[in-house]
């Protein structure tokens, strides 16, 4: 009985356990977006406690848990006697996967598809070029592969972001800069979000298939200002993508 008892008690206890990061994941995507859609604002007190516990229907722990994620991506700062405040805008580090997921319907409202962009806009080019002169055969084959997995994954919007991240990630590694290489980490998940929100506007992506593939053959070309035009031309692409994007965005919101 006493076996029984422990067993039926770590069951509970596994339970429990995977419960409550569902629970807590929930209640932090929700403070998360009130916090995106203005219902408190920058440099504004969140709730008490017990009253953000009434107000997400769950108990204090999965409260403090939740603040303690939102303060570790710079959105709310908790300070003793004083409560937690929301972050200004600049704080938040919206890089981040979980906080771009979270900010969502919410994303148009801070231009960050635009954003994005423009970065792209100031850094591939160069990567582009540089890796004309500096990719390894194995980056070459790298970025072939990927677009060869873009190709045959036309129709899945899914399949095809994921080709599309990997591309432009071994490109900025394939320039062999340092400081393209760290952006590259960086950026990464807002690129996988950029280009998924692209990705599933537009019905057709043959144009993107194809100058991909040709920036692939300027590489082995060894053709730095091919590969510099191909690059300007994903981002033309890029531009119209965003426009389509930003329509859905817009009908979902």
């Amino acid at each position: 009985m006493k076996l029984e008892s422990e067993g039926q008690s770590r069951a509970e206890s596994s339970t429990s356990s995977e419960r409550r990061p569902r629970v807590r994941r929930n209640v932090t995507a929700a403070i998360a977006q009130d916090i995106f859609a203005d219902r408190y604002s920058s440099g504004s007190p969140l709730p008490r406690e017990n009253d953000l516990c009434e107000l997400y229907g769950v108990s204090r722990t999965v409260i403090r848990e939740s603040l303690k994620v939102l303060e570790s991506k710079g959105l709310v700062r908790g300070k003793p006697r004083v409560g937690t405040t929301v972050c200004d805008r600049d704080e938040w580090n919206i890089l981040d996967a979980e906080v771009l997921d979270w900010m969502g319907p919410y994303i148009r409202d801070f231009d960050l598809l635009g954003c994005i962009l423009e970065a792209r806009r100031t850094i591939e080019p160069a990567a582009a070029e540089y890796a004309a002169e500096r990719a390894s055969a194995q980056e070459i084959a790298d970025l072939d592969k990927a677009w060869r997995q873009m190709r045959d994954s036309a129709g899945e919007p899914e399949s095809f972001t994921d080709a599309d991240v990997m591309f432009h990630t071994v490109l900025l590694t394939a320039s062999h800069n340092q400081v393209f290489r760290r952006l590259s980490s960086a950026i990464h998940a807002a690129l996988k979000y950029a280009l998924h929100a692209s990705n599933i506007a537009v019905e057709n992506r043959e144009d993107a298939v194809l100058v991909h593939g040709q920036l692939v053959e300027a590489l082995r070309m060894r053709d730095k200002t091919g590969a510099r035009e191909c690059a300007n031309r994903m981002l033309d692409l890029a531009v119209r993508d965003l426009a389509a994007a930003e329509k859905v965005i817009g009908r979902t919101k």
